[in-house]
């Protein structure tokens, strides 16, 4: 693994990674994509010697980088591949194109590179150094010494730094052969070839500790059994690859083993620990008809349930894909690094040249000591601490975030989230349960008439109407028995009429209790006093009078008003954007403390809500669960879908998907994206500064090659491990 010290160009991402494969070579709008895995790719060094190569060749529409997997998608022509794969292999690169199967398989852990070859140079090098410094040899004899340590250890640097060299391209290999080549041109023998040792030790320490992001995703592929039981046709039962097991087929699951694909439950009960891909805390009761998903835990009973998506394409798969494709976004702060890495790496290089050569030519400094300075610098110019700083922040920070729950589609998102000033939430499905319950009943004769409540359930069973599901609900959770409904008729933006028992009945809303001229001052306070408590009310009324009145109301997410309360701590003010009609949207918002409601509203008027915000200079968020709501979440700076109860069209648009719909969620969003910036903030300061110092010491000639080395090395294994912390919160 090479060292990551440079910065790379990018692609404009699309604003959403839709969940899914990535086909080997698929047709999209008259190109196809191919997917490339590179073993050697492991940082934006590599990134960038290949997207320069390749981006000159013609046939090349675009390329996409996932270094997380080592994998390289090409856009290409027709033909154009048979020119992609000989201009990587120039870069001493071994490309391997992926076919269907291959492009499933989780990623590997890299065999490590044997270490007793640095060993043994690390032992030469410093007997070089003891013979040099104790006068215990001749000269030729500390060359040798010398040439035999960079040999062990640092072949493959100069093969890699004599290719970027070739590419127009100073990045860290490029610059430390020159490095250790201009030492041993001056005659420090010893002092090269350490620095090639540390530099090599230093490549080393770095890839292990980057594995550790890496290891972060793997953690997730690994979620999930890679076999599972199956049903076959014969009635047995058999373990069988997950790759193999089509949607409908009936898998089993023991009580304490992990479920291998989506399913719905068809037998059993149990409670299943779903911690892995919602985040929630405790266990979760499992029914038949209920729900569950691949890499979950089944605690208790046994179950079987019916495979609802293939492997590839279960809830685990989705959120290890979006992960790995939001980390081919790069936040603010990453573009702004490789921006200034640009920038700095030539400077410095060119400073370094006039170091060497200026001081000797115009104040008669000595030639050797200045060349020797300049070297010195040539190591300090790598901005490798700075550089992969980024990145590793991110991905701790997308992987910490998947583990709670909270599935971030890019590292844009993740970063931007700190400046969220104003939050818009849909209200059903998002701040409450989006499933009405019977609250109220009331019989308006004064007399108790048990008969009444079975003649309304009766006809609201027979409606698709969420208020009569309600109705028909609450009937039937206490056992009451249904009466048959003649000539039955749904009466559309008012209710349903049919006749029970022989009698007309209607059952409906305001609207329809007006047209029959059924409705008195008494009722109409009785509405408008349920309606003010967000309640939407129906009448029961024969052809003469008004018999029974029913109140039906959508239940707050017990989280809500928590989330809310997080929020406003975080200085977010909130406000509530709903269809429903304003009595309803103003109870809501009072019930769990948002700062504003509006009711009434259509999808475009959520849309204009959003861009009128936010063209007063505020960044705006949406929460929403449904397709209506899917404008307002395309055009806020950060949306949150419901992953759970939201619909696809909403999940697909958003930018941060909540995997088991908790509120509390965004709050904790805002929060980790504080301490990721934070964390960036001090990485940058911290490598900038270290790199400040040294320039200091090397001009007033105190620091050495391989102080510098080390010093490098140092701050980059601080930020790295710095933004790893994330991992641990």
């Amino acid at each position: 693994m090479s060292r990551c010290c440079d910065h790379s160009y990018e692609q404009p991402p699309a604003r959403h990674a839709h969940a899914g494969h990535v086909p080997v070579a698929e047709s999209l709008s008259g190109a196809l994509n191919t997917r490339i895995r590179i073993e050697q790719m492991d940082c934006p060094t590599e990134e960038r010697l290949i997207r320069d190569a390749l981006g000159r060749l013609p046939g090349v529409v675009g390329l996409q980088f996932n270094l997380l997997q080592r994998v390289l998608t090409v856009s290409h022509e027709q033909g154009a591949l048979d020119r992609v794969l000989p201009a990587i292999s120039a870069l001493g690169f071994t490309p391997q194109v992926e076919d269907e199967e291959a492009a499933q398989q989780p990623l590997a852990t890299p065999a490590s590179k044997p270490w007793w070859p640095l060993a043994l140079a690390a032992a030469v090098a410093s007997a070089s150094e003891v013979v040099h410094f104790g006068g215990l040899g001749a000269d030729w004899l500390v060359a040798v010494l010398a040439l035999v340590a960079i040999g062990l250890c640092g072949l493959n640097t100069y093969r890699k730094g004599w290719i970027a060299l070739k590419n127009r391209n100073l990045n860290i290999n490029a610059l430390m052969s020159i490095a250790v080549t201009g030492a041993v041109l001056i005659g420090q023998w010893p002092e090269a070839a350490m620095v090639m040792v540390l530099f090599t030790l230093a490549e080393l320490i770095e890839a292990r500790s980057l594995e550790r992001a890496r290891t972060a995703i793997r953690s997730l592929m690994d979620l999930a059994p890679p076999r599972a039981t199956v049903r076959q046709a014969d009635g047995s039962w058999q373990d069988v690859d997950v790759q193999s097991i089509s949607p409908g087929a009936l898998v089993r699951v023991r009580p304490g083993e992990r479920i291998s694909l989506d399913g719905e439950v068809v037998g059993g009960s149990s409670t299943v620990n779903q911690a892995p891909i919602t985040g929630e805390s405790l266990p979760v009761e499992k029914h038949v008809g209920d729900p569950v998903f691949a890499g979950t835990i089944n605690e208790a009973g046994s179950l079987e349930f019916s495979v609802i998506a293939a492997a590839r394409d279960t809830t685990l798969a989705r959120i290890i894909h979006a992960v790995e494709e939001a980390q081919g976004s790069r936040a603010p702060t990453q573009r702004f690094v490789d921006q200034f890495s640009r920038i700095y790496t030539p400077l410095v290089f060119a400073f370094a040249l006039a170091v060497a050569v200026v001081p000797p030519l115009v104040i008669g400094g000595a030639w050797l000591d200045w060349v020797y300075r300049a070297l010195v610098l040539l190591v300090v110019a790598c901005p490798c601490a700075l550089v992969i700083s980024t990145p590793v922040t991110i991905v701790s920070g997308l992987a910490a975030a998947a583990r709670k729950g909270i599935l971030i589609k890019g590292g844009v998102y993740l970063e931007n989230g700190r400046n969220l000033a104003l939050l818009a939430l849909d209200k059903t499905g998002t701040l409450t349960h989006g499933k009405p319950v019977q609250t109220d009943s009331l019989n308006l004769l004064g007399m108790e008439e048990p008969s009444h409540a079975i003649w309304a359930a009766s006809l609201a069973a027979r409606s698709d109407h969420p208020v009569s599901l309600a109705l028909a609900q609450h009937a039937a959770e206490r056992g009451r028995a249904l009466r048959d409904v003649a000539d039955f008729e749904a009466l559309p933006g008012r209710g349903t009429k049919g006749v029970v028992d022989g009698t007309l009945l209607y059952l409906g809303n305001h609207r329809l209790i007006e047209e029959l001229g059924l409705c008195s001052v008494q009722l109409e306070e009785r509405l408008e006093a349920l309606e003010r408590q967000g309640k939407s009310v129906v009448v029961l009324c024969d052809e003469q009078r008004a018999l029974m009145l029913f109140a039906v109301a959508d239940t707050v997410r017990q989280n809500s008003r928590e989330a809310v309360a997080e929020l406003h701590e975080l200085g977010v003010r909130t406000c509530m954007l709903s269809g429903d009609n304003a009595h309803t949207a103003a109870a809501i918002a009072e019930q769990v403390g948002v700062d504003e409601a509006r009711g009434d509203l259509l999808p475009a008027d959520k849309l204009a809500w959003v861009e009128a915000r936010q063209a007063q200079g505020k960044v705006v968020g949406m929460v929403g669960d449904g397709i209506n709501d899917a404008p307002a979440l395309a055009r806020a700076e950060i949306g949150f879908a419901m992953g759970a109860a939201g619909t696809d069209t909403a999940i697909e648009t958003a930018d941060v998907a909540l995997m088991d719909d908790d509120l509390r969620k965004i709050p904790a969003f805002v929060r980790l994206s504080r301490q990721t910036h934070a964390i960036l903030l001090q990485n940058i300061v911290l490598a900038l500064g270290i790199k400040a110092i040294f320039l200091a010491l090397t001009l007033a000639g105190e620091a050495t090659m391989w102080m510098a080395v080390f010093a490098d090395m140092g701050v980059s294994l601080m930020v790295v491990f710095n933004g790893l912390r994330l991992l641990r919160k």
